[in-house]
């Protein structure tokens, strides 16, 4: 077999996968088609807010999305991490410009020099939240590599709050920068070489703030590498509670610094989530593709002997962009399973993705980040790891006995989950044909048993078949082929990795569009966030701005008013740190966020100027609130929603507008109109 080769079939010809200069814009050659310099690259496009948190122009109209529809819109959002930066107005830096490809050559030299004399060393990948996860993925990955080599693991990762937090929601553990580097601390006693890449998609996480500080005080042992989507001028600038800096600061020192290349900062922009700020998506594919690439990069060139090159890292990123162009030919399979979902979750059912191998990492993380996002409870949407994981997390015991919410493995499944199956619950089954399928075989038929709403999600290689008696098994089957591409043994890991991205794109569009068919979404922003932690804490009061035209400080005010509320505020509650707001904020069901109306936002009402201070659970209750308030079109309706009912409800026919668009649904509200 010939060694260090790697091919692509594109319109019958073989082409080579290095990068080429093309006509127009675009200087590589690309599998798919990638958006040209979209609207928010604008310089003035909501110029306030970092380009993680910003609303994408591509899916401003998401709420009214069909199923069809939201596949596609948040297909194209996912190829804009592709997207080169505009040669006519090149605002940001990209994943594919010469300053990102410089950097990340040069962290793999850094990385291969660690894996040349590995005595002593390590690689720490760290972050909170879906950072976190992503980091704890592509630990066990990379060190699943070294292991088929014969070679010790060299990879660790942290995640702020621990491994309670892979499997289930702790956002606000990635609030302390002390945290960050006390577990830091821990993980690294005895080494004398260490390189840490800290992950935080908006650069905002004071866990990894703290970390990479640390780092750079101590540069004889350590070597921070920080990793996010925003451009430094936009990473975080508010104090950090337990720390002197802020991540802003952190990340200008740690520019300095590369000159001399003791830091570095990767963060090419991919563009604003096609939820707007859900980092679960974008963010958190777009790490996963960098990183990859480039520790993939650095294994494959050091046991070569040569020098890491932009030459190997495009012919790697390119691989990625096939894994969307594979995943999205499924479109059509993709909307039937999001609306089965969709269907599952109105009826009160439960939705169960049972994954394989590093697959059911995917699912674990899918379902977790539905909470924070959606203000889901812990059982609506749960993903299952099948197989053995007794050597992926550094401390399973704090996984042991600790409840319902932090289950999660096989056996969890089958002793917890699979004898209280409804007829309403929908099971989605992911598995490759190289993993058991008698076993596969098995469970889907245990399930079977319980609810006839199962499908598989299904990946293959050219060759390889579905055996006849499972493939019947299933109504529906998202099967997903992929070409045989490579011969050496890095390369096999590509093949995997490609599979668990095109895996999480599937998992984000399903379970982001089952919630947006049930109205969770207005425009393209989510309404039952819940406040975790002090990035969502400043989200919501973006949220609060933008729909309401009003000062920062009187959205402040409205929204300590919605925390704290039935208690009055003082000037003591204003005067506390943002801690103590988010804590009295989650020891509520739900966050309660304040709307304050004004004609910009209601134009069809008379309350121009109004500000409510009305709290309810969910943000999507404000609005109920305001179709509960007298107006020109309130008929003699009742509305009931989470058994409550509301008197002077807007006739069915009314004109009610909010922000230009008439209401459909309103987040979680389940609409019951009828004639008193």
């Amino acid at each position: 077999m010939t060694r260090g080769v790697c091919v692509a079939e594109e319109a019958g010809r073989t082409v080579c996968p290095y990068y080429r200069t093309m006509p127009g814009t675009k200087r590589f050659q690309h599998v798919i088609e990638t958006p040209e310099p979209g609207e928010w690259e604008l310089s003035g496009y909501e110029a306030a807010v970092p380009i993680t948190e910003k609303s994408n122009p591509l899916t401003r109209d998401l709420d009214k999305a069909d199923a069809e529809k939201v596949v596609r819109l948040l297909g194209q959002c996912d190829a804009e991490i592709f997207q080169e930066e505009g040669q006519a107005m090149p605002t940001y830096q990209r994943l594919y410009s010469e300053s990102v490809l410089t950097t990340m050559v040069q962290v793999a030299e850094k990385v291969q020099d660690v894996l040349k004399e590995p005595e002593e060393a390590l690689v720490v990948l760290s972050g909170g939240g879906t950072s976190g996860r992503m980091a704890f993925l592509m630990s066990v990955s990379f060190n699943q590599l070294m292991k088929g080599l014969g070679q010790k693991p060299l990879y660790t990762y942290l995640i702020a709050g621990g491994d309670r937090s892979v499997v289930a929601s702790r956002e606000r553990t990635e609030d302390s920068a002390l945290h960050g580097i006390e577990e830091l601390k821990k993980v690294t006693a005895g080494k004398k070489r260490v390189i840490v890449i800290g992950i935080s998609v908006g650069l905002s996480a004071p866990f990894v703030a703290g970390q990479m500080d640390y780092c750079m005080d101590n540069t004889d042992v350590f070597l921070p590498v920080l990793v996010g989507f925003n451009p430094v001028s936009m990473a975080r600038n508010d104090p950090i509670e337990d720390w002197s800096s802020t991540f802003r600061q952190v990340a200008e020192r740690m520019q300095k610094m590369q000159e001399k290349q003791e830091a570095f900062v990767l963060n090419p922009a991919v563009g604003p989530e096609g939820l707007s700020g859900s980092s679960r998506m974008k963010g958190g594919s777009a790490t996963k593709i960098l990183l990859e690439t480039l520790l993939l990069a650095a294994h494959k060139t050091v046991d070569r002997g040569i020098a890491a090159s932009q030459r190997c890292l495009l012919e790697i990123l390119r691989t990625f962009e096939r894994a969307h162009q594979v995943t999205y030919s499924q479109s059509s399979k993709i909307a039937t399973l999001m609306k089965q979902v969709s269907t599952s979750l109105e009826k009160k059912g439960r939705v169960h993705l049972v994954g394989w191998q590093t697959l059911g990492i995917i699912a674990i993380m899918d379902g977790v980040e539905c909470i924070h996002t959606f203000g889901a409870d812990f059982r609506d949407v749960r993903g299952f790891l099948m197989g053995d994981h007794s050597d992926m997390f550094n401390q399973k015991a704090e996984l042991t006995n600790q409840g319902p919410q932090f289950t999660f493995s096989q056996e969890d499944f089958l002793t917890s989950i699979l004898p209280s199956i409804t007829e309403i619950d929908t099971v989605l089954f992911i598995f490759t044909l190289d993993d058991n399928l008698m076993e596969v075989r098995t469970l889907v038929e245990q399930v079977k048993e319980k609810t006839t709403n199962i499908q598989a999600l299904a990946h293959s290689t050219v060759g390889q078949s579905l055996p006849t008696p499972l493939k019947k098994l299933f109504p529906s089957i998202i099967s997903i082929m992929w070409p045989l591409l490579f011969f050496e043994y890095e390369g096999n890991f590509i093949q995997k990795f490609q599979r668990e991205l095109s895996t999480k794109w599937i998992l984000n569009t399903v379970s982001t569009g089952a919630h947006v068919l049930l109205g969770k979404i207005l425009q393209n922003y989510m309404l039952d966030l819940r406040i975790g932690n002090s990035k969502l804490f400043w989200r919501a009061l973006a949220m609060l701005q933008r729909f309401s035209g009003q000062s920062k400080a009187r959205c402040i005010e409205s929204l300590l008013q919605a925390i704290h509320f039935p208690q009055p505020l003082s000037d003591e509650i204003r005067a506390a740190l943002i801690s103590c707001h988010i804590q009295v904020a989650q020891e509520k069901e739900q966050v309660a966020c304040p709307l304050l109306v004004t004609q910009q936002t209601l134009s069809t009402f008379s309350m121009s100027g109004t500000l409510l201070n009305i709290w309810f659970t969910k943000f999507s209750d404000i609005l109920l609130s305001l179709l509960s308030r007298s107006s020109p079109f309130m008929g003699n309706m009742t509305v009931t929603s989470d058994n409550r009912s509301v008197k002077n409800i807007p006739k069915r026919n009314a004109p009610f507008w909010l922000g230009g668009e008439s209401i459909r649904r309103v987040g979680s509200l389940s609409w019951i109109l009828k004639d008193e």
